[in-house]
């Protein structure tokens, strides 16, 4: 007779039991809990309240590295090169943030991207607000440090989302129960949340901050600058802003300027380095001068040294402005591969033509540390083939160290032959690029020596491993230089009572510093940007007479050019159409018009609302 399954094993199982029998007599299946701590608990104390508010910093950083909205599709950044036909007369398609066709919807990745991080970043500095009445055990100072130091952050994110989206939900306290119904509040009275809340701020703050990043007095005042400026050109009529905005931006700008002295030198405030990858720095970086108000942080302090785990952009925890600039230098003859010399320059964000233009390339120092004109080959190449147009058959040696790429700058173009280099049937053993080549537009596709144009290298830092690691390097997002063309900005909409004067001597404040040994000389740019072969010239050094807005723009253009403010200061100033069209390169097919001043609802924000969000107009 065939047996069951149980008697079959039975001897087993019985043993089985034996086992569970006698390695269970501690209560070995009873769930016990290592800890009760929950956040309900945990945010009562003060070391979990500290770390409350220390999560609300790293999300800085997620947000900051979203740039591409703030950056391109404006007047001096495109989101590709392609621009200039080359030989083959063939045009890149372009990208929808440059040319704002139809592409340019309530769907594109980035929008939806930046309104959760803002809005996940509000939501933590909601908590921290209104866990504060909860926490007895800290000092009521600190505990108002703290909570200011949330209320400034909000109040940021804010501030960016109202520009981009203009009337946006508002919440204003920590959200504990799911729900679909956040209804847009009015850009008037965002910006009222704002400055209330930064005048608190500005009140409760300390003047030095117990870690290094931590949101200070001077961070306040300085958002209140830009606020206060930006409510006075009041959008639409839809801000709430009047004339005296612009005295109160004057104020508080005059008050960076007393407290935050300028670097003596550009250069200081940006990573040291050297434009020969072969003799490159090794020494220590320094993103802490005196000039700098407030900065993301990306070292090892204790406030922000991981990133936020709930975002996977920035994986590594470190700054990645070193890679996203173009052009790029790894492709140049005489590379070593991939490697850390020239890094991984993505070219996210391309320099316009019209950018090199703004510049006087002799005399402001910012040129020359932007943007890198020359490219050397870091390793010997024997025989190489530059794929000359008169001689497809020549070759040439190059030594470790040679010039391989000579981008002229925009006032000295290469005019006779022996200027350019052997692949035009010139002299030279590198390729001579003149800006009017810019984008695409050298004579020969392909070329072997990679001719492209200058390198954005401001934010590039040395000895960083090829790929995607990242740079150590805080970013700066507030900066006295800036205060100073805030003030300017403000005088010429009718502010008064500037400690230092009339609004060209800010403007010439900041130029100067530029100028270095040549301040109080006058700089000379391209009198028309726009015209890549035209050598007339424009002096930009102010006079009450000549300073206008678009100088204003211009200055910051060359002074904050890749920090974290193009488009806001185009939308603020009512130039954003006009200076696209005019400086973006990529005029076939554009399309940007009035509604583009503000950006679609993300339509994933829409789809989720109940009752549904009302979309921008025009989209």
């Amino acid at each position: 007779m065939k047996k069951n399954l149980f008697t079959q094993y039975s001897p087993w199982v019985a043993a089985i039991f034996l086992c569970f029998q006698t390695s269970c007599k501690d209560d070995f299946l009873v769930e016990k809990p290592v800890t009760t701590l929950t956040t309900d608990t945990y945010y009562k104390t003060e070391a979990g309240f500290e770390d409350l508010v220390r999560s609300c910093y790293p999300l800085l950083r997620n947000i900051h590295q979203n740039r591409v909205l703030v950056l391109n599709g404006t007047d001096i950044f495109a989101a590709q090169n392609g621009w200039n036909p080359d030989a083959t007369g063939k045009v890149l398609q372009p990208s929808a943030y440059d040319v704002y066709d139809a592409r340019f919807n309530a769907t594109i990745p980035e929008l939806q991207t930046l309104w959760q991080q803002l809005y996940a970043e509000i939501a933590r500095t909601n908590t921290v607000v209104s866990r504060a009445e909860d926490i007895t055990t800290m000092t009521q100072a600190l505990k108002d440090t703290r909570v200011s130091e949330a209320k400034f952050l909000r109040a940021l994110c804010l501030f960016y989302a109202v520009q981009h989206w203009g009337d946006i939900p508002m919440p204003l306290s920590e959200v504990t129960t799911p729900g679909k119904d956040f209804p847009r509040v009015p850009s008037a009275e965002v910006y009222k949340q704002i400055i209330s809340d930064l005048t608190e701020c500005e009140a409760k703050l300390p003047v030095t901050a117990t870690n290094y990043g931590r949101a200070t007095k001077g961070a306040a005042q300085f958002l209140l600058a830009r606020v206060y400026l930006t409510r006075g050109w009041n959008f639409k009529n839809a801000l709430g802003g009047s004339p005296a905005d612009f005295d109160m931006a004057l104020q508080y700008a005059d008050k960076i300027i007393d407290t935050y002295p300028l670097a003596a030198n550009y250069g200081d405030l940006f990573p040291k380095r050297t434009k020969n990858p072969l003799k490159q720095y090794t020494g220590a970086q320094n993103d802490k001068n005196p000039e700098i108000v407030f900065s993301v942080q990306y070292g090892s302090d204790v406030l922000t040294n991981k990133t936020d785990p709930a975002y996977t952009q920035d994986a590594a925890g470190g700054n990645d402005l070193h890679s996203k600039f173009g052009a790029s230098g790894e492709g140049l003859p005489g590379n070593k591969g991939r490697t850390s010399d020239y890094n991984r320059c993505l070219g996210i964000h391309t320099p316009t033509a019209a950018a090199y233009r703004l510049f006087d390339p002799t005399k402001d120092l910012r040129y020359d540390h932007n943007f890198v004109e020359v490219g050397y080959a870091l390793q010997a190449v024997s025989n190489f083939r530059p794929l000359p147009l008169t001689n497809p058959g020549l070759t040439i040696s190059i030594a470790a160290g040679d010039t391989v790429l000579y981008c002229r700058p925009w006032n000295q173009p290469a005019t006779t032959l022996a200027e350019r280099g052997v692949d035009l049937g010139g002299t030279k053993k590198y390729a001579v690029v003149n800006t009017y080549e810019f984008g695409g537009g050298y004579p020969i596709v392909n070329t072997g020596f990679q001719a492209s144009q200058p390198l954005m290298w401001k934010f590039w830092q040395p000895n960083i491993p090829y790929g995607d690691a990242f740079g150590t390097f805080n970013e700066s997002l507030f900066r006295a230089a800036e205060a100073y063309l805030i003030a300017a900005e403000a005088i010429m909409k009718g502010a008064k009572g500037g400690k230092l004067g009339g609004a060209e001597v800010y403007y010439n404040k900041v130029l100067d510093r530029a100028l270095g040994a040549n301040q109080g000389t006058e700089p000379l740019r391209a009198a028309a940007p726009e015209d890549q072969k035209s050598l007339e010239t424009a002096s930009y050094r102010a006079t009450a007479g000549t300073l206008s807005i678009d100088m204003i723009l211009d200055e910051r253009a060359r002074e904050l050019m890749g920090e974290y403010c193009r488009w806001f200061d185009l939308k603020r100033t009512g130039k954003l159409v006009e200076r696209i069209k005019k400086y973006n390169p990529w005029s076939a097919g554009q399309q940007i018009k009035d509604i583009h001043t503000l950006r679609p609802i993300p339509q994933g924000e829409i789809d989720l609302s109940f009752p549904s969000m009302t979309q921008n107009e025009g989209y």
